[in-house]
């Protein structure tokens, strides 16, 4: 009689913890969501899972206290309108940008300012020694006796210090510096990010303690380690500016306790890290008279205004295909704008090249400044200046039409406060097309196409009669 085969041993098979896709064997990048390092193998299904003890009963929501949870400020006004008011008891905030931004700088100086209104605040610096924190503290004047500072890079330390300290705002630098000894994988690799962050975040939450993490981003921009880190945290900011420049910006993308998209200034120099509460001026050009190939747009960074200056240079060309070169500016929305300003402007460009770029570091994505970087390009081209006191806003449509933006009268006040006298901005309906009205001091001109725009402020190329804008 034949024996029966034995049956075969399950195949391991192996998933990515990012995107959920399947594969047969270990590979190192996803094929789907093109993640390294994000591929493990499936773990042997558990047993079902019983019931058990509750930490605190379930009660109504309108029962649950909201004391505990009250947002305190953390000594930086800046950093308060970003997050929403302050800091969170219980909160993971994330934050992230280049290296040698100031992330630490900044951190240190919220740690400082805590600890001067009297909360205890435990700095836990994986990256540099006790002596370097403290040299920099020295520097800017941080040396507070409620904060403490320690240089660990062991996890289960880190969480000693946590109990012997009981402090109410805890600061690491940086996450990938921590390693847990009884997790696979080096310090910074994915499993480990994971596991540390899972076990600070889950220890803040329990005792309700103000949690900063400082990360690493990836070449690309990004934030380095496992997607399932921004999943994880209340907050993610990133801290960014560029190395020539005293300027830094601090921005939310995911913010459970308040607006998203929100944007604190900071100007760091060898002294430390200084909130900059009104940045307007610095995305100005300071010049005594009117120059070609300038305008001032008004953009939203969340809930504030902020006026830029946006320049351009128009030149002919060497190539047979010229360059398109952008700075600060969204490149793709500029060749649009040269599109339209050839179709329904008569504005020809195909044989020049065209430098587009923002004054001061300023980054313009909004479709509300396509009409400033317009009219930059037009009075680029024809040598022709717009003047010192003239803001333009609007969308630009593929017909050449302005198109309205929001939160117009904030902007118009801004402008204004500036010192800006006169305004182009999207008509409101055909019939009010062409037509000016005064807003506290400042004269506001609806226009519903490119075209007229630049017949009022003289930047057409043909002999038609013009229309003043002083």
């Amino acid at each position: 009689m034949a024996t029966r085969p034995a049956p075969k041993a399950p195949r391991p098979s192996y998933h990515c913890h990012e995107c959920g896709w399947e594969a047969a064997k270990w590979v190192g990048r996803c094929g789907e969501c093109q993640a390294w390092g994000t591929v493990v193998e499936k773990s042997a299904p558990r047993s079902r899972v019983q019931a058990g003890p509750v930490t605190a009963p379930a009660r109504p929501i309108g029962q649950v206290p909201i004391e505990d949870s009250q947002s305190r400020s953390s000594g930086v006004p800046e950093l308060d309108r970003v997050l929403g008011g302050g800091l969170v008891p219980g909160a993971a905030i994330l934050i992230a940008g280049e290296p040698g931004v100031g992330k630490s700088t900044l951190l240190l100086e919220v740690a400082a300012q805590t600890a001067r209104l009297r909360h205890r605040v435990l700095y836990v610096t994986g990256e540099e020694s006790a002596a370097q924190v403290r040299m920099r503290a020295d520097r800017t004047g941080g040396i507070y006796d409620e904060l403490y500072l320690a240089a660990e890079t062991d996890l289960g330390a880190v969480l000693g210090h946590v109990e012997e300290v009981k402090p109410t705002l805890l600061v690491v630098d940086s996450i990938q510096t921590i390693s847990a000894g009884d997790v696979d994988g080096v310090p910074g690799g994915v499993t480990q990010v994971k596991e540390v962050s899972a076990a600070l975040i889950r220890m803040a939450k329990l005792r309700n303690i103000t949690l900063v993490i400082i990360g690493h981003v990836t070449k690309d921009g990004t934030i380095a380690g496992p997607r399932v880190l921004e999943h994880l945290v209340d907050v993610v900011l990133h801290f960014e500016g560029e190395r020539t420049s005293r300027l830094r910006m601090v921005r939310a993308v995911k913010n459970r306790y308040g607006p998203v998209d929100e944007v604190g200034c900071f100007d760091l120099s060898a002294e430390g890290i200084v909130a900059i509460t009104d940045p307007t001026g610095l995305f100005l050009d300071a010049r005594h008279g009117p120059v070609a190939g300038t305008c001032v747009a008004v953009s939203m960074e969340g809930r504030r205004p902020l006026l830029s200056e946006v320049q351009a240079l128009v030149t002919h060309s060497a190539g047979e295909r010229p360059r398109r070169t952008t700075s600060g500016v969204d490149g793709a929305r500029v060749a649009m704008i040269l599109a339209v300003l050839q179709q329904h402007a008569g504005i020809r460009l195909h044989s020049h090249d065209v430098f587009v770029s923002s004054v001061g570091g300023a980054r313009l994505t909004e479709p509300s400044n396509d009409t400033a970087i317009a009219l930059a390009i037009v009075s680029a081209h024809l040598g022709k200046p717009l003047g010192r006191n003239i803001v333009a806003m609007g969308e630009l449509g593929l017909s050449g039409e302005l198109r309205r933006v929001r939160d117009l009268g904030v902007r118009l006040a801004e402008a204004g406060r500036m010192g800006f006298r006169s305004a182009i901005v999207p008509a409101e309906t055909r019939e009010s097309a062409g037509q000016s009205r005064v807003l506290d001091g400042m004269r506001v001109v609806d226009v519903d196409h490119v075209r007229r725009a630049l017949k009022l402020l003289d930047l057409e190329k043909d002999e038609s009669p013009r229309m003043g804008l002083s």
